[in-house]
């Protein structure tokens, strides 16, 4: 089997000027959370020759990035051939060059109208999702080995997680604080969203990454489900797969408390979606820290740590442990599908790379069946409500004239992978 060593994007932290997008029009209200807009981001729609040759020139063969689908089906049921055929030309390009693209369908960005049908909370929106999903299958599944549905199919999950956590830490009891009502703040911008996107008074607008409920879920599930079996139907060679976010989940003591909130926590993040993906191709799995659970909770960091732009633990030993306990329970393949560091250190880029893939190769003698590792991202990007100071990219992009700003870190990947790997590539 060979194996991938790249990159990978998301078609809004990239491309720019995704104009029919939920996002683009939460980041651009006047009370927006979004700390600055997408606008033209990385310029990566018209870029995408010039970044696909990069990572050919540091010796990468895979790249995975997203089909936007409000680009695609920018209003309900209307879809848009011209974009099709960017991004067929994108899938061409990268297989032109020698490198295999990997295709998410949907990566935390929605059409705009999708959410004035309730969005993500909306049992409708799983047969949305599957059409589209059809229409990409027969498109350009002929070019495509390789299809992950939804990225994060848990994100929501998580999301809920640190705000019931913040909740605690200020004294509020999480089930009867959510019903308080939001901040003011945050109530202008659900406001001033209903007016655009015409979601219900009283409700709010369930994007992506909006907290998710049981309900939501199942609407996630639902739609991975469909998509998938529509993609077979049209090519039923195309590998399908979702993608996880899970962290390293680890044990500050041995107690009751602490044993039983990791077990649940590993349950909200993966078991409860393993009914949708046992019947995958294979399972993307994504890391970028860990947690240290005691009788109390998810702890701090510990004192000595280095701590990432995004205020996490630097710990690159984590993909490795994580994909361990993923193989425990999903005998199928493993595809590391997202895993970086946010640091304006380069050197410490290199060492989470490094550190990275001598655990994955560890994982790969031992039997585990690992298809490959991309690195997020390729380029500095629009990291959602944290705009662009976030330096997750193996490329930097000048935010004046989007010059390429090629680090050590690029070829470091390539060269990298290559030694330990050797002959798998």
């Amino acid at each position: 089997m060979k194996f991938y060593i790249g990159a990978a994007t998301a078609a809004h932290q990239v491309e720019g000027n995704n104009v029919n997008s939920d996002f683009w029009v939460m980041e651009n209200l006047e009370y927006s959370s979004f700390t600055e807009p997408s606008l033209d981001a990385c310029d990566h729609y018209n870029r995408y020759q010039e970044d696909i040759d990069l990572m050919k020139e540091a010796g990468l063969n895979a790249y995975r990035f997203s089909i936007e689908w409000a680009r695609i089906e920018p209003q309900k049921g209307t879809f848009d051939s011209n974009e099709l055929e960017h991004y067929r030309n994108v899938i061409l390009y990268c297989k032109k060059q020698g490198i295999e693209p990997i295709v998410t369908l949907h990566h935390f960005s929605s059409p705009a109208w999708l959410i004035g049908e309730g969005g993500w909370e909306n049992i409708q929106t799983a047969t949305y999702f599957a059409n589209y999903a059809k229409y990409i299958a027969q498109e350009l599944g002929s070019e495509l080995n390789y299809i992950c549905t939804i990225n994060e199919a848990n994100m929501g999950v998580q999301i809920a997680e640190v705000a019931k956590m913040f909740m605690r830490q200020m004294g509020i009891d999480p089930q009867v604080g959510l019903n308080f009502g939001l901040p003011e703040h945050l109530q202008k911008e659900q406001d001033e969203a209903r007016k655009i996107l015409g979601f219900p008074e009283g409700e709010m607008a369930n994007t992506f990454l909006s907290m998710r409920t049981k309900s939501g879920n199942d609407v996630i599930r639902l739609a991975h489900i469909q998509a998938r079996e529509k993609i077979k139907e049209i090519n039923s060679k195309l590998q399908v797969g979702l993608t996880l976010s899970l962290y390293d989940i680890q044990l500050a003591d041995d107690s009751p408390e602490s044993i039983t909130e990791a077990e649940e926590k590993w349950k909200n993040d993966f078991l409860d979606f393993q009914p949708a993906f046992e019947k995958d191709d294979f399972l993307g799995v994504q890391n970028y820290t860990r947690v240290i659970i005691g009788k109390n909770g998810v702890q701090a960091a510990p004192e000595d740590s280095i701590l990432t732009q995004m205020g996490y633990e630097f710990y690159p030993q984590g993909i490795a442990n994580v994909v361990r306990k993923v193989a425990k329970d999903f005998k199928g393949k493993i595809f590391v599908t997202e895993n970086g560091v946010a640091t304006e250190d380069d050197n410490l880029k290199n060492e989470f790379i490094h550190e990275a893939l001598k655990g994955l190769k560890k994982c790969y003698q031992d039997g585990i069946p690992l298809m490959g590792y991309l690195y997020w991202s390729l380029l500095d990007n629009f990291e959602w409500q944290k705009g662009f100071g976030m330096k997750f990219g193996l490329i930097g992009v000048d935010r004046e004239n989007k010059a390429r700003q090629i680090k050590p870190s690029l070829h470091f990947l390539g060269n990298t992978g290559k030694q330990i790997f050797e002959s798998l590539i």
